[in-house]
């Protein structure tokens, strides 16, 4: 079957991209006889081939068009030499990637630099937001089988964590719930267990901007709630919020490093009031309280929550971290962390 690269045949309408193609075979049908959904592992590994398949051809598609994006001024001895090459084996043929080309060297630097061009016209982000994808959603639960397991099935994940997306950017842009934001970023990407999870980046307009303790108190909260007072809070702080245990409770945390210390630097100190500081994010108020609740076999009070904001919690039932950035240090650890670090993912290729 003939196929195109961007997208479908001008002349021939029935013709099909290779991810349009594979995307028709992800779909979910309740009439579908084929059980390619149904395999398990075996879907993973489907879809990862799929995707090379079309990566490949992408990458062949550019690599034939090079005369197109003005090849011959990128190559050759001079280019090669002024790059820095003094190897004669190093010196030869380049295939230039265009910017358009996601995941790609000018790709990633034109998106760095886009966002670093938000700062410079808007200023410094004041809201650093992580969301997590829950693999025990009701919308994921209630659509697999009694044998199945929600990690093997990519396709239903991604799709479900693209709408919870959709309704965060509605309360974020829409509804205004941290005041009106004039410029954000954001970046989607995969954990090493192959869930999806995104990043926000928020810069506020100057009338909405939080400059005091008491205003980083209204959005972000880090002690455990009252089970008596709000109970689904409560159960969704416990459930998401609470990192750990670690350090001397659990040495074999994902989160310890070589020498035996939390690399998010866990357990924080109690403070009794939201204080801010030069560092990159204010240290929060965390109360020694007594509040204590049992997570994963261990007993952990204020000093293992991670910063939430209550209604974003109850409201979507997955981890979501909330973070002040307090000074202008913490602008360059971010955007290099979320674009620098991105890696290409399956997501935008399989979701129609």
């Amino acid at each position: 079957m003939e196929e195109t690269v961007l997208g479908r045949n001008a002349d021939n309408p029935k013709v099909v991209s290779v991810r349009e193609y594979y995307a028709y075979k992800l779909q979910i049908r309740h009439d579908d006889t084929t059980y390619l959904l149904y395999f398990g592992r075996l879907l993973q590994q489907y879809i990862v081939d799929s995707y090379v398949k079309l990566e490949t051809q992408r990458l062949d598609f550019f690599r034939i068009q090079q005369e197109e994006i003005r090849q011959e001024f990128l190559q050759g001895v001079v280019d090669a030499m002024a790059k820095g090459e003094t190897e004669g084996s190093a010196i030869g043929r380049r295939i230039v990637l265009p910017s358009n080309f996601i995941g790609g060297p000018r790709n990633m630097r034109q998106r760095y630099v886009d966002a670093m061009a938000l700062v410079q016209k808007f200023g410094k982000p004041d809201i650093f937001l992580t969301m997590t994808c829950n693999p025990n959603w009701p919308e994921i639960i209630e659509n697999l089988k009694p044998y199945e397991e929600g990690q093997n099935r990519a396709d239903l994940i991604v799709r479900v964590f693209h709408a919870k997306v959709e309704q965060l950017k509605h309360e974020l842009f829409k509804n205004n719930i941290f005041g009106e934001i004039c410029a954000h970023t954001y970046v989607i990407k995969f954990q090493k267990r192959g869930l999806p999870h995104a990043h926000f980046l928020l810069i506020l307009e100057s009338n909405c901007q939080m400059h005091t303790p008491e205003d980083f108190d209204k959005i972000v909260s880090a002690e455990i709630p009252s089970q008596s007072a709000n109970p689904h809070l409560f159960r969704m702080v416990v459930q998401h919020m609470i990192h750990g245990p670690c350090g001397s409770l659990n040495h074999f945390n994902v989160c310890m490093k070589k020498k035996g210390s939390c690399k998010n630097l866990y357990p924080k100190d109690f403070s009794s009031q939201t204080i801010q500081t030069d560092d990159a994010y204010p240290i929060y108020r965390r109360r020694n309280d007594g509040s204590e609740v049992k997570v994963r076999g261990a007993i952990l009070n204020n000093k293992w929550v991670v910063p939430y904001n209550a209604y974003l919690l109850c409201k979507f039932n997955y981890h979501i971290n909330i973070e002040i950035c307090s000074s202008i240090k913490a602008v360059k650890y971010i955007y290099i962390y979320i674009y620098i670090y991105i890696y290409i993912y399956i997501y935008i290729y399989i979701y129609i």
